[in-house]
């Protein structure tokens, strides 16, 4: 096959894609917006009427806590989960581009984890 061929559509598939996806996240975030609106207002009823659900035909609305956390101060955090000894505080991932810096200034260290390299294409559009 041709190569110029093969990169032509690929090309023109990545663009296609990309155009549903744009498409797509438009679509969501005009749906998330109506939505955002519509939980506002039943926020704002359960607050009046002094309630935490509201049952109806259709269906039931309930109000809940919902907490997240973050670390403004990385440094500080690190600090506080080493004076704690809290490592279970953090999600059990590896940073990709830390990871393998580390290995290559650390070439005899063995660490615990498996590894899969593969070789992928990378396309470019060319001039046009």
């Amino acid at each position: 096959m041709n190569t110029d061929k093969l990169i032509a559509a690929y090309v023109k598939i990545r663009d296609a894609k990309n155009e549903v996806k744009r498409e797509y996240d438009d679509k969501i975030a005009a749906l998330q917006e109506q939505l955002d609106t519509i939980e506002a207002a039943l926020l704002g009823l359960v607050e009046q009427t002094g309630v935490d659900s509201m049952k109806t035909k259709s269906g039931t609305a309930y109000r809940s806590v919902k907490t997240r956390y973050w670390a403004p101060d990385w440094a500080s955090f690190k600090d506080f989960i080493e004076e704690h000894g809290s490592l279970d505080l953090l999600e059990q991932r590896i940073h990709q581009g830390n990871f393998k810096t580390f290995l290559e200034e650390n070439p005899d260290v063995k660490p615990p984890v498996n590894v899969d390299s593969r070789y992928t294409i990378v396309v470019r559009r060319g001039n046009k």
